[in-house]
């Protein structure tokens, strides 16, 4: 018996490594032989860079506790930084521009974190929806950011590294599941450091973690420049590989909100939960457009079916929520621990 609950613990430790590889396996090599350039446009491509945008918000509300309403501004930094590298630097490898865009967004957010040493809550929350309107005005009114284009809209550079072209559906697709995957495994390396553990004990208790030595300021302000460089190269990747253009209505206050929900109803404080909720956010509304125009016919307009698929998901997201106040990472886990125990032999 006193053996039973650590062989317990470490066969979903194991499961969760297989399954990550093989989720590996299928990214790398079915997909991108039997998919179609719908779905690497449509469906994959979006998923992979609000998926990372997702990521680096949970840093910083879910592992830390503060809560951004400006996700959007710093995915537009990440986007225009790394255009305007691009233009006026042309010889600088695509690598280094996506690295540098990071940088300047993670800048931008340790600027913008700076309230976070005052405020707190909706407070803190407002602070950050300033900053979305603040990179909104500047990105409408400095002409210098969009090289002087009359509409503000610019092409977005071709992807290529090395000499290799990613600048088809397919090479895009693979090109974003290769920057999501390096990211990915530096936040999973990071949550589990010492650094992590300050970000947590920040969010649990402050005064506890202050009292415990944990540098409370530098600690805030470290995790909105790592929560802004992942955002920062998701915005990169939203605007160089699924837009492909770099305008301003591509990081409205619209997106920050839809970034929020992912990493809400995928579950905070945990780094799958991006990707769950970014799943739940951009593939489910697809399905549900597609099911409810074959299952109303033509006799409903795009508006209305567009009205009804909002508010299935609307109600998908409330029931969800209710079931599990956790998110779909939770309803996972939960879902694997009981196939586990049935599937598995007790020791």
């Amino acid at each position: 018996m006193a053996t039973a609950l650590p062989l317990d613990l470490a066969r979903p430790r194991r499961t969760g490594a297989a399954g990550i590889l093989l989720l590996l396996a299928l990214a790398y090599g079915l997909v991108p032989l039997l998919g179609t350039g719908y779905l690497f446009e449509a469906i994959l491509t979006p998923f992979l860079a609000l998926a990372l945008a997702g990521l680096g918000l949970n840093l910083l509300t879910g592992y830390t506790g503060l809560l951004s309403l400006g996700s959007a501004a710093f995915m537009a930094v990440g986007a225009y930084a790394a255009f305007n590298l691009s233009l006026r630097l042309p010889g600088l490898p695509l690598p280094a521009t996506i690295l540098l865009a990071g940088l300047v967004a993670a800048a931008a957010g340790a600027v913008a974190g700076l309230p976070a040493l005052r405020l707190r809550g909706f407070y803190l929350a407002v602070s950050t929806l300033a900053v979305q309107f603040f990179v909104a005005w500047a990105l409408n009114r400095i002409g210098w950011l969009s090289n002087d284009s009359p509409s503000g809209i610019v092409a977005a550079p071709r992807l290529e590294v090395a000499g290799l072209s990613f600048d088809d559906a397919r090479g895009r697709y693979l090109f974003s599941l290769t920057v999501v995957v390096v990211l990915t495994f530096l936040a999973w390396r990071l949550v589990r450091s010492p650094t992590g553990r300050n970000l947590v004990a920040i969010r649990d208790h402050e005064t506890a973690a202050r009292i415990v030595g944990v540098k409370v300021a530098r600690t805030k302000l470290l995790a909105f420049a790592l929560s802004s460089f992942i955002v920062g190269i998701a915005g990169v990747l939203w605007a160089f590989a699924y837009l492909r253009t770099v305008e301003p209505a591509g990081f409205n206050l619209d997106r920050s909100f839809q970034i929020l929900f992912i990493v809400i109803i995928g579950g905070l404080g945990t780094l799958r939960g991006a990707f769950l909720g970014a799943g739940f956010i951009v593939v489910l509304p697809l399905v549900l457009s597609r099911l409810g125009a074959t299952a109303l016919g033509d006799g409903f307009d795009s508006g209305t079916l567009e009205m009804v698929q909002r508010i299935v998901l609307g109600w998908l997201i409330v029931a969800v929520l209710i079931r599990e106040p956790a998110g779909l990472a939770a309803l996972l886990d939960r879902a694997l621990h009981h196939a586990l125990r049935r599937v598995l032999p007790r020791s």
